[in-house]
């Protein structure tokens, strides 16, 4: 039961291969001093969202808040260490899209379709669980796949 290679086509319920995607949008100055976009802005925004719902590709998607409320955890054996934001905008994500669509050439055409004037999406393949190959033994897909069902399931219930 992984998500991700198979999906229903909406528009003809034939089967087709499809792959999910995140397209980061890129932070910005503005965006890191909790600057919030403008109403036009926002309703295009919306206008974008509602026609890639409709489309059925997208997933999710979400804005974040400014690093200034986020920390950093860093890993060195069993160390840990935190470190408060704020970070450098260059290096930070303001907001996302997961889509699922049939290509990597149908993600970047999303991607373009984005109503920005300035800034950077960048579009990364997420990996399923069949891209471990057999690093992944059956146990492990298993347990995968009950948990999203647990999640799939207390998703439904929550809405």
């Amino acid at each position: 039961m992984a998500i991700g290679n198979a999906g229903l086509n909406p528009e003809n319920t034939e089967w087709k291969w499809t792959m999910r995607f995140l397209l980061q949008v890129r932070a910005n100055r503005d965006s890191e001093a909790g600057v919030l976009p403008g109403r036009e802005l926002i309703e295009v925004m919306f206008k974008f969202n509602q026609e890639m719902a409709e489309a059925g590709v997208m997933l999710a998607a979400e804005g974040l808040q400014a690093s200034a409320k986020g920390a950093r955890i860093s890993y060195a054996g069993d160390q840990r260490k935190v470190v408060d934001g704020p970070f450098n905008p260059d290096e930070l994500i303001a907001g996302f899209w997961m889509i699922n669509v049939g290509s990597t050439g149908e993600a970047i055409e999303w991607a373009k379709r984005a109503p920005f004037r300035e800034g950077v999406v960048e579009v990364r393949q997420i990996f399923e669980m069949e891209d471990f190959g057999p690093a992944l033994t059956p146990e492990m897909q298993q347990a995968e796949d009950r948990m999203r069902a647990q999640l799939a399931a207390k998703n439904s219930s929550a809405s």
